[in-house]
């Protein structure tokens, strides 16, 4: 499946910047509501450093990551529902949306302004204030969203399979200053603010300058500020956890890739993530697991160990597993 996460929240709170350097497309950023007209798109790679492993391992051609499709929506205020701002069209754009990441201002700054113009003063109340007024309008949208479905006079079945805003699961993107990024204080109360949904803390001004780096540049620069991983990461590993994701690896000399399945995921429903006619043929699949690959070096290695398995259409797909799927159609 390809992952696509819509970013939302007020105006002024670091949501374009952090979505600029998400994807490094580019996005205007900008000191004043409303910068952003149209929703930016960006679709980038999951880190991932299995495939690097792998790509060694096999001397492989090509490394295909999975994706995922950021949709950077434009800052909401009270009303949008309604039409304020820039109104209710861009809340359509978050259905389309395997869940929400809520950018949320947790930092005081004199340079640039808060959204409702207020003197910064308590970080947790603001903070919460802030959450409830994006809360309540993705709200009202869906009650608007209702009373149309109910008004019209001839039931239409595609009805039910709206999806609604306030359905879909949300990240709390806190935006807190450097200090902001260790300080487990502050970081236990704004997780509570959400609970018991995740809550993930990253600064916007030191992910921009990470900008261009390698991963390996960006952990060392992280490193400094006493942080193990950026915004990218740390929010893909938030929506696999809250939207119950994994990855299965294929390898190969042609080509080393990473595919994203559903927790659970029997091993046909896997195969059907390559090609449907892998699952509608599934035969059987020769798994071992990563670590075991890693460890090992090679897969003659983990076959000679006994580690290599065959497994059936009832097989439970694991996180990790490295297979190769065999099938008839």
């Amino acid at each position: 499946m390809n992952l696509k996460i819509g970013i939302v929240g007020l105006p002024n709170v670091g949501k374009s910047t952090l979505f600029n350097a998400l994807t490094n497309a580019g996005a205007l950023a900008a000191n004043y509501p409303f910068a952003t007209i149209e929703p930016n798109v960006g679709i980038v790679p999951v880190p991932d450093d299995r495939l690097d492993c792998l790509a060694k391992m096999y001397d492989t051609d090509k490394v295909v990551p999975a994706t995922v499709e950021f949709v950077d929506i434009a800052g909401l205020v009270a009303g949008a529902s309604k039409g304020e701002g820039l109104g209710n069209k861009f809340l359509a754009h978050i259905r389309e949306c395997h869940a929400i990441c809520h950018v949320v201002r947790a930092f005081k700054s004199g340079d640039i302004v808060r959204a409702d113009n207020l003197p910064e003063s308590d970080i947790l109340k603001q903070a919460k204030d802030d959450i409830d007024i994006i809360n309540l309008e993705l709200q009202l949208a869906d009650e608007e969203t209702k009373a149309k479905i109910a008004a019209k006079r001839k039931p239409d079945p595609a009805d039910a399979l709206i999806p609604f805003l306030t359905d879909k699961p949300v990240i709390y993107m806190f935006n807190v200053d450097e200090a902001g990024l260790t300080d487990q204080s502050l970081q236990s109360q704004l997780k509570a603010l959400v609970a018991p949904a995740q809550a993930v803390f990253v600064n916007a001004k030191l992910e921009e300058e990470m900008s261009g780096m390698s991963r390996a540049e960006r952990r060392e620069f992280l490193e400094s500020y006493g942080v193990q991983e950026d915004a990218l990461g740390e929010l893909i590993r938030a929506a696999y956890s809250t939207l119950g994701l994994q990855s299965f690896l294929t390898a190969g000399k042609k080509e080393c890739r990473a595919w994203t399945i559903k927790q659970g995921a029997l091993a046909p429903e896997a195969a059907g993530a390559i090609h449907s006619d892998f699952e509608r043929g599934f035969i059987s699949a020769q798994v071992c697991n990563f670590s075991d690959l890693q460890r090992l070096g090679s897969e003659k290695a983990v076959k000679e160990a006994g580690l290599m398995r065959t497994e059936g259409k009832t097989y439970v797909m694991r996180d990790g597993d490295v297979v190769e799927f065999r099938f008839n159609v």
